[in-house]
């Protein structure tokens, strides 16, 4: 089963000043006057001595993996306004997507998993897959996801990691390891396993694999290792310089809903607001001729204000 074939997609925010000589030691007198030649230099980065996905190691003795990993370290190191972005992201959703896997067993690191699939972002792939997860509209379904051209619950994050934890879980019954688990999210279970059987190996740094699912597990560690330690890399930013969750709470709704806009502002909000904290609404009114009981999120109103 495939749930997504995409890439994560880039930023147009500019990040100047991040100290990346931070992971560097300092340059010695013979060859300081030579790099003083150029304002911005560029360094080799330290590997880490070890790494761990889910509390399973990541062999760096093994040549190809010291390199692929030292690859995007380096891309996501250098790429800092994608970075930052991330790690500003991850301070607001993170604490939505942590207890959801934990409550279902499954390792606090798969929560970077959707830092690579989506850029914590509501993305849409070439594919059709959607949302943070990167949910397929077959797979969505099959796990209880609605999904039409009224509601689409890929958008909500909450339903969807509960979605992507289940898959986790049965992908790691099938293998016996997080990290096969992983990188079966990107290529299928039926391609992990179907590889593993052709090369006769059961390890993922074991088998040699696609570019994008090649990658995947390290795009993983490396966000990982990055946005668990920023100062290391050069990342700098203060509590405030991080996006933050605004307080809401939650209406049932077990009724059509003619206009989302004049219900928008019954709440003391408007449309754009109520679609934000609502992206899995995808219309601008709700059939719900099966008087269906649904949860919409309403932020607290002191933290906009609507025109009259």
């Amino acid at each position: 089963m495939k749930i997504k074939n995409i890439l994560i997609g880039g930023s147009a925010l500019v990040v100047l000043g991040l100290g990346i000589n931070a992971v560097q030691d300092a340059p010695s007198d013979e060859n300081q006057e030579q790099k003083m030649i150029n304002d911005y230099n560029v360094y080799a980065l330290p590997m880490p001595e070890e790494l761990e996905f889910a509390e399973e190691p990541v062999p760096l003795e093994i040549p190809d993996v010291y390199e692929r990993m030292d690859r995007e370290l380096l891309v996501n190191t250098y790429w800092q306004s994608n970075t930052l972005l991330l790690i500003k992201r991850a301070n607001k959703y993170f604490p939505v997507i942590e207890p959801i896997l934990a409550k279902n067993g499954v390792p606090d690191d798969f929560k970077y998993l959707a830092v690579i699939e989506s850029s914590l972002t509501n993305a849409v792939s070439p594919a059709g897959a959607r949302g943070f997860w990167q949910i397929m509209e077959s797979t969505g379904k099959e796990y209880g996801l609605e999904i039409n051209d009224n509601v689409d619950e890929r958008y909500n994050l909450e339903k969807s990691t509960q979605v992507a934890a289940e898959y986790f879980k049965k992908s790691k019954e099938r293998f016996g390891s997080w990290t096969l688990a992983a990188a079966a999210y990107n290529a299928g279970n039926y391609g992990v396993d179907k590889q593993r059987d052709r090369q006769d190996v059961r390890d993922y740094y074991d088998l040699l694999l696609g570019e994008e699912t090649g990658r995947y597990v390290f795009r993983i560690l490396a966000l990982k290792e990055i946005m668990e330690n920023p100062d290391k890399y050069g990342f700098n930013f203060r509590t405030k310089d991080l996006y933050k969750q605004i307080p809401s709470r939650k209406v049932k709704v077990d009724s059509s809903v003619t206009d989302f806009a004049a219900f928008a502002k019954n709440f003391g909000i408007n449309y754009k607001i109520l679609k934000l904290h609502n992206p899995w609404l995808r219309e601008t009114d709700l059939k719900n001729k099966s008087r269906k009981e649904y949860l919409i999120e309403l932020p607290e109103p002191e933290y906009y204000s609507v025109a009259p």
